[in-house]
């Protein structure tokens, strides 16, 4: 038998031409990354809005877009720790964030974040086909079910409190936030921006601005350490990995957040991890949901997160060899983006005033309601706020406040 080799043929100009795009696309993820209440919706459907005007290959313009939501999921952890403005996903990381920093573990908990997005990319390429067959397998009777499966997630969530002032406070954090989802999702305000939907004000009130309103009297940002990574490499792994797994069942589930996967991630993973291991396993579920949704798109037809839906509206082909490189390269930008960027943000605002930043973010946040969802937004982003406040009262953990969006869904509100 002969041999026949194989040659590989690769244009340099189209080569060069997909890297600038996703160069391009993964510098737009980092900005919205660091703005902080900028939610991740919001970002995708304004690269919706003006996805048919740009000019370019649809398939260039996919990969930007692609790269662009990748690169948010790494960078969106920063204003996370460092001023308390979450995106939805990162509703869990704050809280343990925010003690490292004041612990003065900033940069390590900047770092963990970093490797659990960056093991999350390497781990969810090689798994995407076969998880993506598993899920779709089951996704009928899931979608079927779904009010059941979402209430036994939330039965999980309130008995996973370690006091019963705690699940008490959980219980009641949770009805107030599907109270107010139910009232609120739905409605469509006019805005300054088409890039509009309710959860900006929604998840600025509820996840940002109570942490922000405790900080204004606080002391700031101390010293921070060095940013050796304290926990053991194969506990890293495996949480890294356990939190690829974890984020295609939010991709696939509706109402389920990176913020709730966490916690069943940390239930599953021994060695008690603590906050060191939220970060990781958020920032894991948080960037694999990006990639996973890639493949949900192919298998179902459904785009399921808003960067899909952006994808689709460029009408951007699914050339999944090349768009799964998109991936990688953007995963390898956001990793070196997020530690270099991640430390340089937190020695400047350690330097400033932080009862001026808070009020500054507080204010910015008023103006992106404003932007996006108009007069009603900041009478949402008010309220929302006022929720916000109680679980922490309460000894309860934030991420009952996903009931906005759980609630609803639950009820088929």
């Amino acid at each position: 038998m002969v041999a026949v080799p194989i040659e590989l043929v690769v244009d340099p100009s189209l080569s060069m031409q997909l890297l600038a795009w996703i160069l391009a696309g993964a510098a737009l993820g980092s900005v919205s990354g660091l703005v902080p209440g900028l939610h991740a919706n919001n970002f995708a459907l304004l690269l919706a809005g003006f996805a048919v005007a740009v000019p370019g290959p649809p398939l260039s313009v996919g990969c930007a877009m692609l790269a662009a939501g990748v690169v948010h999921t790494f960078l969106n952890a920063v204003p996370a720790m460092a001023l308390g403005v979450p995106d939805a996903e990162m509703a869990v990381t704050a809280l343990p964030g925010h003690r490292m920093v004041l612990e003065g573990r900033g940069p390590e908990a900047i770092r963990l974040s970093a490797v659990g997005s960056i093991l999350a990319v390497l781990a969810a390429v090689p798994l995407a086909i076969p998880v993506t067959y598993a899920v779709t397998a089951v996704y009928p009777t899931i979608r079927a079910n779904l009010p059941l499966v979402l209430a036994a997630v939330v039965v999980a969530l309130i008995a996973s409190e370690r006091s019963w002032r705690g699940r008490a406070g959980g219980t009641l954090s949770f009805a107030l936030a599907a109270a107010l989802g139910a009232l609120t999702l739905d409605l469509s305000p006019d805005a300054p921006l088409e890039a509009g939907g309710m959860l900006a004000p929604l998840f600025a009130g509820l996840f940002g601005a109570p942490v922000l309103i405790d900080a204004i009297f606080g002391g700031g940002i101390p010293r921070q350490d060095d940013d050796r990574i304290a926990l053991p490499r194969w506990l890293v792994a495996a949480t890294a990995v356990a939190g690829t797994l974890a984020g295609a069942v939010v991709g696939y589930i509706p109402g389920i957040s990176a913020a709730i996967a966490a916690v069943a991630v940390l239930v599953l993973v021994p060695g008690g991890s603590g906050d060191r291991g939220y970060i990781v396993a958020t920032s894991g579920v948080d960037t694999a949901n990006t990639i996973f949704a890639l493949f949900a798109l192919v298998a179902i037809g459904q785009p399921r997160t808003g960067v899909m839906v952006a994808f689709e509206h460029a009408n951007a082909p699914l050339e999944l060899p090349v768009l799964i490189l998109a991936v990688v390269v953007a995963g390898a930008v956001g990793f070196v983006l997020v530690i270099v960027v991640g430390d340089a943000y937190l020695e400047l605002v350690g330097r400033t005033a932080y009862w001026k930043i808070s009020g500054a973010v507080l204010g910015l946040l008023l103006v992106l309601s404003y932007l996006f969802t108009g007069v009603p937004g900041i009478a949402v982003f008010v309220v929302a706020t006022a929720v916000g406040l109680v679980p922490v009262r309460l000894r309860a953990r934030r991420v009952h406040l996903m009931g906005v969006l759980i609630g609803p869904l639950m009820f088929g509100v």
